[in-house]
């Protein structure tokens, strides 16, 4: 099969992409996101549309944060847009006339990784994503493994905490409660109020209040060696590498990719990380270790990994 679309739904624009064989993005598109379920789906269509003038394509792979049913044809959850059960593939297949997979968007970015990405080599790759929350996920035997009913692989909720912070699932002490891009920015805030004298370049590019903090305000700090930014990165990795260890223990795989938006900041997260990993590790001392490595593809990799699992079929 030659070329095909992957698309991206973000919670503030739609990205649909003509991937070649090599996983090379030829031409691309981005559209707003609407905020309805019926928007969104006309948006995918108009993307698709757009996207495809001049090109011969096979095959339409949809990226979509939240349980797509075991035939990746069902959106069965998807608490940003408010679907449920929606049927997906079989709405964008009418209007679009082409083939549609509909793939749950952490396991598109594992794909394209695993494929593409920092996962080449590599037949056994679990793959993590810190961003605003915490996905994932698995690829075993060269194979991405979604779970009998399709839904593997939601890292970010599992309960690392028993009884701990309220999380948006509605659980508590979920793993992205303390490992992600929204716990990133509560670690600084707490932070910043309790000794702001150590947070005064943090504070400064804000509005010099410990609520005024944001994620882009941290990283900013960070680099230029604010305590508190490089102590909230250091908290972040710490639950990170945590987390990895026990992953290591279900799935024993050669390498753990770590991408989102958090993962950007390179070495300064990455290195604690591994610290974390290889302290948590179970037996540690006599088991052969996960390379922790960082994404490559970055934003691209949901759209480059949704089109290639399209053109799987």
């Amino acid at each position: 099969m030659g070329l095909t679309i992957g698309v991206d739904i973000g919670g503030t624009k739609i990205a649909a992409g003509v991937v070649d064989e090599e996983g090379s993005i030829l031409e691309t598109v981005k559209v707003p996101t609407p905020s309805t379920p019926e928007g969104v789906v006309d948006a995918i269509v108009e993307a698709v549309r757009q996207v495809s003038t001049g090109h011969q394509i096979e095959a339409v792979g949809i990226g979509a944060a939240g349980y797509v049913d075991d035939k990746r044809a069902t959106v069965l959850f998807a608490p940003n847009i408010n679907w449920r059960h929606e049927a997906l593939k079989d709405k964008v297949e009418q209007r679009v006339d082409l083939p549609v997979v509909v793939e749950n968007d952490a396991n598109a970015a594992a794909w394209g990784e695993y494929r593409f990405g920092a996962g080449q080599g590599h037949s056994d790759v679990i793959c993590i994503t810190l961003g605003t929350g915490l996905g994932g996920g698995i690829i075993i035997g060269n194979k991405l493994r979604r779970g009998r009913f399709g839904v593997a692989a939601e890292f970010g909720h599992i309960r690392v905490v028993p009884d701990g912070l309220l999380c948006g699932c509605g659980s508590q002490g979920c793993w992205e409660q303390y490992a992600s891009g929204r716990a990133l920015v509560r670690y600084a805030r707490q932070r910043a109020n309790a000794t702001p004298e150590n947070a005064k370049v943090l504070l400064a590019l804000g509005d010099g209040t410990a609520e005024g903090i944001e994620g882009r305000h941290i990283s900013a700090a960070a680099r230029q060696g604010d305590p508190v930014a490089v102590d909230s990165f250091r908290e972040l990795a710490r639950w990170a590498g945590a987390g990895l260890a026990d992953l290591a223990s279900l799935f024993d795989p050669s390498a753990f990719i770590v991408g989102g938006g958090v993962s950007d900041e390179g070495e300064l997260v990455l290195d604690p990380i591994r610290k974390s990993f290889r302290r948590w590790l179970i037996g540690g001392e006599w088991r052969p270790h996960a390379q922790v490595l960082a994404a490559q593809l970055g934003g691209k990799a949901g759209l480059v990994g949704a089109a290639d699992l399209a053109r799987q079929g």
